[in-house]
């Protein structure tokens, strides 16, 4: 059996001197305004990872009121997410992740991105693709960033 999941996050910017994405600590001259990390490419991952499965998203198990997540790595809850899929039988196939921001561009990091998020799905067909609103809403504006991911899990069962 294949499952396919779809995840989405979005953060604003705030104060800081860098991002998080893909448990890559990018430097960037403003940060994310998050209760964990923020890093909006494994929270988008953790909704489809989640979602693929039928396990409901990412607020669900991870609420962003619980004080055992503040600052939490995010990198940690896609480990969490992991332990549940495979609780239930299912290996990720593939993940397809998309960034939208103006600001920061992937292009230096983007193989260090995708090597991260393999290592933690345990899976090498990772796929990471970055593009720009052209300016158009608050993405455009530069007031934060977004993503989305997608990923196929297979079950063993």
């Amino acid at each position: 059996m294949m499952r396919i999941g779809m995840g989405y996050d979005v953060h604003a910017f705030g104060a800081g001197d860098h991002v998080m994405l893909g448990s890559i600590r990018i430097a960037h001259p403003r940060g994310v305004i998050a209760h964990s990390d923020g890093d909006v490419l494994l929270h988008a991952l953790c909704d489809a990872l989640l979602g693929a499965a039928g396990l409901g998203d990412i607020g669900q198990h991870f609420r962003n009121d619980d004080p055992r997540y503040r600052g939490i790595a995010s990198s940690q809850l896609v480990a969490e997410c992991m332990t549940r899929i495979g609780a239930l039988g299912f290996r990720v196939v593939n993940a397809d992740l998309t960034l939208l921001a103006e600001q920061p561009r992937l292009g230096g990091v983007r193989t260090q991105i995708c090597a991260a998020v393999a290592a933690l799905l345990g899976c090498e067909a990772v796929n990471v693709k970055a593009t720009t609103t052209e300016g158009l809403g608050a993405i455009g504006r530069g007031d934060g960033l977004a993503a989305y991911a997608v990923v196929l899990l297979e079950s063993s069962t």
